[in-house]
């Protein structure tokens, strides 16, 4: 990915460094020319304290959740979205369904919501089900939720517009509304960053609404608490931070949010997403690995990806710190406690349950089948047998008290939704409930993956090369062709993975896995933007200061994901892209440091460059990045890339605060494992690569 895909955003998003202090002082809430906040508050106290979940209009009618970026062109219905946040954000944080309640469902301020009391022992942690078979369907009504209670601000607001074609053009665009969801591992459009200017470019924004043209807090940029409650917040900086903070500049009240180094962030894991998001999709058929992190040796079986460690990662990098920001808090995000109060929470989660609708649709008959939760959440003890029929607490199916569950949740549409890759059809329930996908329709779901998740997949590249005639079926592959490198007789190749394990709160906090080929920059601020980084891995944890990092099971907690290798691999073999010859970073000395460790991680206090690896010697002279920078990777074969990786992959390890782990610090529980599959790439759009079974491979730690 080239570098200067985002130098014109970030010069516009550096500007929210700077004025984020004042301005979210100077801004507020917009004003209708009556107290909306007051007339909302009456509203509320005459309906049901709690409502039941339904979705939008009652799940009535499906409607589509669109990307952010695409919502934002429909004129109408972008600005009631952002006077329905900003009325939902001023809202008494003492309602239920206020910003506050909503997101304090999620973990802090770990108070009951709905009268759904907690299990004894379980008071100090929230109800969402991490690293639980429940991870995927505990979030599709929480969503519900959150869409149903915005959607009714944004039909109140459309009423306030002057009567005649205003308020009918409102009102009309009013009845379509479903929250967007933030597509963070598809290639945003030419010069813009995978991170919206609308969530991240400044914290205030310019709306016209019923009362004219008026400039308002952004509610798609923070979150000011209302008031900030010290005492649930328990300890600092959360204790002193009113507003959310994604990658913080410092650690005291003056914090500020850098949105512009997590646009670099997103930007330089771009492909590294994309490319776990495509072998999700093609490889992992099975929920039990699907759905979430938790590390089972004999479930997984060297699945080592999820949806729920895809979204750790992309949690971590939201939050910031621990890549190009040393020495600062991470924000709101990367904390398990504190991050459905950023606004960019919803927005994630919104693609979260997107993957899992179109994951879905592909493998219709697998679902939630039993297993003990192995940590403790608001109603659930660890070692509590978990199944479709378990109750997704505090969403109540109807007044007589009845939760909704997975089992109910399993067709996305009964909510009244859908996402544009499946619209008109519906693959969330098995054939012997006659709603799976018809072959054509499977068909233009795959055809939807392959062009937003797989341009930088071999699969691409073969296609490619079969459209120009080089390559195909029965054809001999020429040697002197750099894809015929890549590829054997009928679009066999190898893919090559990192697996990682390692435990959650191994580091008593997030914290980030980096995988560079070759010393990463001895600036770790250098590291967001290093030409060499391959890609990372996110642990999302919770604070050990805090209670709920020590709730049952917790520490004891083993997760998993990957990072996959092909992409750079492949620009080695072609010479192309930033691995390609010469695309090393110089200045870089890679004789400074790194050594065998016998798989012990060690590190270098005061030396960030320095990483390890888990055979070989050092390697290269001064001013290299990859040894020799000339050196090329003949081919995907073993014999070819495990020398290459044993002499130049390289993992640095460092906390979302920006501190690398310190000499003779063991993360627990750490195991990283480079591993091969034979892959057949897909012939046409309409298909997925079809996956062997992992082989061989070598022991990095």
């Amino acid at each position: 990915m080239p570098i200067a895909r985002f130098r014109l955003p970030l010069a516009l998003l550096s500007l929210a460094v700077f004025a984020a202090h004042s301005v979210l002082a100077q801004y507020g809430a917009y004003d209708y020319g009556f107290d909306a906040a007051k007339l909302i508050k009456r509203q509320l106290a005459s309906q049901e304290p709690v409502p039941v979940v339904t979705g939008a209009e009652g799940g009535e009618k499906i409607r589509l959740r669109q990307e952010i970026r695409q919502l934002e062109q429909d004129k109408e219905l972008w600005t009631l979205y952002i006077l329905g946040l900003s009325l939902m954000q001023f809202t008494d944080q003492s309602s239920p369904v206020s910003w506050y309640g909503i997101t304090g469902i999620h973990g802090i301020p770990h108070q009951t919501w709905g009268g759904v009391t907690p299990t004894p022992g379980n008071e100090e942690t929230g109800y969402c089900t991490h690293s639980s078979i429940l991870f995927p369907t505990w979030h599709r009504p929480y969503l519900a939720l959150y869409e149903q209670v915005l959607y009714n601000l944004i039909q109140n607001i459309a009423k306030w517009w002057p009567e005649g074609e205003p308020r009918n053009r409102y009102q009309a665009a009013a009845l379509r509304f479903r929250i967007p969801y933030w597509d963070w591992a598809s290639s945003p459009p030419s010069g813009q960053s995978v991170l919206p200017l609308s969530v991240g470019g400044s914290p205030y924004t310019d709306v016209n609404g019923p009362n004219g043209v008026q400039r308002i807090a952004n509610p798609l940029f923070s979150y000011s608490f209302k008031p900030l409650n010290a005492t649930a917040f328990l300890q600092d900086p959360w204790d002193i931070w009113t507003a959310t903070l994604r990658s913080p500049t410092t650690s005291d009240n003056k914090a500020q949010s850098n949105n512009s180094l997590v646009a670099i962030n997103f930007d330089q894991n771009l492909d590294s997403l994309g490319q776990r998001l495509y072998i999700l999709f093609s490889k992992y058929g099975n929920y039990s690995t699907f759905s979430n992190n938790a590390w089972i040796p004999y479930i997984n079986n060297g699945s080592f990806d999820s949806l729920e460690a895809i979204h750790d990662t992309v949690h971590n990098l939201a939050g910031g710190g621990g890549l190009g920001q040393p020495n600062a808090q991470g924000g709101h995000m990367a904390y398990i406690p504190y991050s459905s109060f950023d606004p960019i929470f919803f927005l994630h989660h919104a693609m979260v349950d997107r993957i899992f609708a179109i994951w879905q649709s592909l493998y219709p008959s697998s679902y939630v089948t039993p297993m003990q939760a192995y940590i403790a959440s608001y109603t659930t003890s660890r070692g509590e047998f978990q199944n479709a029929a378990t109750p997704l607490t505090p969403f109540y199916f109807n007044t007589n008290g009845t939760f909704w569950t997975s089992d109910m949740v399993r067709d996305h549409t009964r909510f009244g939704y859908t996402y544009p890759e499946l619209a008109g059809v519906s693959g969330s329930v098995p054939n012997s409930q006659s709603r799976a996908l018809s072959r054509r329709a499977k068909g233009r779901v795959m055809a939807a993956i392959n062009r937003l998740y797989g341009p930088s997949t071999p699969s691409s590249l073969y296609r490619k090369e079969l459209r120009a005639g080089r390559l195909g079926p029965g054809k001999k592959v020429p040697g002197d062709l750099p894809a015929g490198r890549v590829f054997s007789g009928n679009g066999q190749y190898r893919e090559w993975i990192a697996n990682v394990r390692v435990k959650k709160q191994a580091l008593d906090g997030p914290f980030f896995i980096h995988l560079f080929f070759g010393e990463a920059p001895k600036d770790t601020k250098e590291w967001a933007s290093a030409r060499n980084h391959v890609g990372s891995m996110g642990v999302f944890a919770s604070d050990e200061r805090y209670g709920e990092s020590k709730m049952d099971g917790m520490d004891e907690l083993m997760v998993s994901g990957t990072v996959p290798l092909t992409k750079a691999l492949v620009d080695k073999v072609m010479g192309m892209g930033r691995f390609g010859v010469g695309g090393g970073v110089k200045g870089v000395a890679a004789g400074a440091g790194g050594r065998s460790v016998g798989g012990r991680f060690v590190g270098f206090e005061g030396d960030v460059g320095n990483g390890f690896r888990g055979e070989g010697e050092r390697y290269g002279e001064e001013g290299d990045w990859g040894g020799h920078e000339e050196e090329v990777l003949k081919s995907l074969d073993p014999r070819d890339v495990e020398p290459f990786l044993r002499r130049n992959l390289v993992v640095n390890i460092v906390k979302v605060d920006g501190k690398v782990v310190v000499h003779g610090s063991y993360v627990e529980g750490l195991g990283i494992h480079v591993v091969s599959s034979r892959v057949r790439a897909a012939r046409v759009e309409e298909e997925l690569p079809a996956w062997g079974q992992a082989e061989g491979g070598f022991s990095v730690v």
